[in-house]
């Protein structure tokens, strides 16, 4: 299986100015960020090892990253909307 990068500033290249403003001024933004960085690289890197861990919990780490990627591109639609 192949190891493919979930980094913000990828996944949304639309979004790359936006997501810089909001890391420097948006203090929820700059932490879910983080979060979302975080479990990135710790998913890649177990990924990577090809660690031993439960095919149930790296799941559940690959869902949170989801769920986190969903609320991040909230806030960058919604911001965008207002910028218009």
């Amino acid at each position: 299986m192949g190891i493919s990068k979930h980094e913000l500033h990828g996944e949304f290249p639309q979004y790359s100015g936006l997501i810089d403003e909001l890391k420097a001024r948006d203090t929820k933004f700059q932490v879910q960020l983080q979060q979302y960085s975080d479990l990135d690289q710790e998913i890649e890197g177990l990924e990577l090892r090809d660690s031993p861990i439960g095919d149930d919990k790296l799941h559940r780490m690959k869902q949170k990253r989801a769920q986190l990627k969903d609320d991040l591109y909230q806030v960058l639609a919604q911001q965008s909307e207002r910028s218009e």
